[in-house]
């Protein structure tokens, strides 16, 4: 069963906010918005929104603004030769959305955010409730930690053009374009692991 959600997304859009601030400041995820994706050939290729990462950055100056909590999330992968490898210079995190004092990193090596890592845990000591989640890859990370999140009990937001995806090959060969797969990824998490929301709609038409 899917998260029981208070109302709708439009009730809220209606009020100015996506947010119930009643339930305190929402907190932003960043998944793996890392230099190693950059290497498309690595990750089959081709890639949709190639303005996530500005997107994701956005909205954490967004959130900066405010002082509401940020989490950094870092994709060590145990795969040697990956560019994600903890040894190689693609785990670094893009300048766009770099860490700055005070706001958490927290590494992982599988998909989720939350398997391995303290996340949940300081989420609720620090009793937050709401999670906007942005980053890199929509079917993947995003996806597993999104569906975690909802099913934690997290009101959830995911952004969908500040995350991105790539080509997948299907299981017979076929290649499916990563606006396809993005596209398909969000429409299995929303209404049911979370709400599905544009850049706009978190930090406002400026």
């Amino acid at each position: 069963m899917g998260f029981d959600f208070l109302g709708g997304l439009d009730d809220i859009v209606a009020m100015g906010n996506i947010f119930d601030e009643s339930e305190g400041a929402p907190a932003l995820v960043l998944v793996d918005i890392q230099e190693g994706f950059d290497d498309l050939e690595y990750w089959g290729g081709g890639r949709n929104n190639l303005q996530a990462e500005e997107n994701g950055g956005r909205i954490l100056q967004y959130f900066r603004e405010r002082k509401w909590p940020v989490f950094h999330i870092q994709h060590c992968s145990p795969n040697a030769g990956c560019p994600l490898e903890a040894v190689h210079p693609g785990n670094k995190i893009k300048l766009v959305v770099a860490s700055e004092a005070g706001e958490a990193v927290i590494t992982k090596n599988v998909n989720s955010s939350f398997i391995g890592t303290d996340l949940k845990e300081r989420l609720e000591q620090a009793g937050l409730k709401t999670l906007v989640v942005v980053g890199l890859t929509t079917d993947h990370c995003v996806s597993t930690t999104v569906r975690m999140a909802g099913n934690y009990g997290f009101r959830t937001f995911v952004v969908e053009d500040a995350t991105a995806t790539f080509d997948k090959l299907g299981p017979d060969g076929e290649r499916y374009e990563a606006q396809l797969i993005h596209d398909t990824a969000l429409a299995s998490l929303h209404n049911e692991f979370a709400t599905v929301v544009k850049t706009e709609e978190v930090v406002g038409v400026s």
